[in-house]
């Protein structure tokens, strides 16, 4: 449904990404960024969802080309490790909320696991940005404090968690003085992800339409 794109970033540098296009004009955008398996088909069909219902979804791709098998965990976090996290946010993602806004709409930003990650960082310093979603995945607190936060923010969490504990979410929400929402579900890691053993779909599908009434209202 979508394509591949090049897109500019501040600094003039290229970035690249997949772009899914909304059937009306000037419709307002999300960002959506990655697991730390990459740019792979299943993040790509989160961008053809956001289109199918009314946004103009780009997906930055921030290993220029490179997707890790599900099986390789070691791989993923050998290239999630070697992201520069605050580049890829002042850099490439804001590059994709100016390319995305150059229409004068509103732009939204969410994330996944390691994109949940950059998309609270993204909150706090992307101006471009005007509201965030954020899935499994806090920035750790030496680089992003949740007072910091300055846009809506809407959070999806799991209670079966090894990676973001609940204590975490707890700790992180607890902290913020932005609009925000947070949910927890009976879920592991990851649950969004219907291509892995982890997928629960009830909590997908209500995560799912809780991001767009949030996206309705904030966009």
């Amino acid at each position: 449904m979508g394509t591949r794109i090049g897109f500019k970033r501040p600094d003039g540098k290229d970035a690249a990404g997949y772009l899914a296009k909304a059937a009306a004009a000037n419709s307002a955008g999300v960002i959506v960024i990655q697991e730390w398996w990459g740019l792979q088909d299943q993040i790509r069909g989160i961008c053809d969802r956001l289109a199918l219902a009314g946004y103009e979804a780009l997906a930055p791709d921030l290993y220029a080309g490179r997707v890790v098998p599900y099986h390789d965990a070691d791989a993923a976090g050998k290239e999630m490790q070697s992201l520069n996290f605050l580049d890829a946010t002042d850099q490439t993602v804001r590059g994709a909320a100016l390319y995305l806004g150059k229409t004068g709409a509103k732009v939204g930003l969410t994330g996944f696991c390691m994109g949940g990650a950059v998309t609270v960082l993204g909150a706090i310093r992307i101006p471009e940005i005007a509201a965030a979603v954020c899935f499994y995945g806090l920035p750790p607190a030496a680089v992003a404090k949740a007072s910091d936060v300055k846009v809506p923010l809407q959070g999806h969490f799991a209670n079966q968690d090894d990676w973001v504990s609940p204590q975490a979410v707890n700790d992180f929400e607890s902290g913020l003085k932005a609009p925000h929402e947070f949910f927890r579900y009976d879920a592991e890691h990851g649950f969004m992800n219907e291509q892995r053993n982890v997928h629960e779909r009830r909590a997908a599908e209500l995560a799912w339409q809780r991001m767009l009434a949030f996206w309705k209202s904030h966009l």
